[in-house]
């Protein structure tokens, strides 16, 4: 093999100078594309939990609704009963 003249070696230089920020950029792209996937997971849990909590909420109201409701129908019951017994009712 012929000796490498300094033109060669600047040459590969140049193409090992290349293929270094062609790799830095592929490691930035792919340091990116991991951030952007843990920023969307990061929002997908924050919005199933925002629904988990307003469906909690949801849940706590109508079974105050049916609380309230039960006791209405029980009171309304007794009312009857007193009525039909003849007893007074102390409203």
């Amino acid at each position: 093999m012929a000796t490498q003249t300094k033109a060669d070696r600047q040459e590969a230089a140049k193409k090992a100078a290349a293929t270094r920020q062609r790799n830095e950029k592929r490691e930035a792209s792919a340091d990116a594309g991991r951030k952007g996937a843990a920023t969307r997971h990061r929002t997908d849990a924050m919005q199933a939990a925002k629904r988990a909590r307003k469906n909690a909420q949801d849940a706590l109201a109508d079974l105050g609704s049916a609380a309230k409701s039960a006791r209405d129908a029980t009171v309304s019951a007794g009312k009857s009963v007193t009525s039909r017994v003849g007893i007074k009712s102390f409203d």
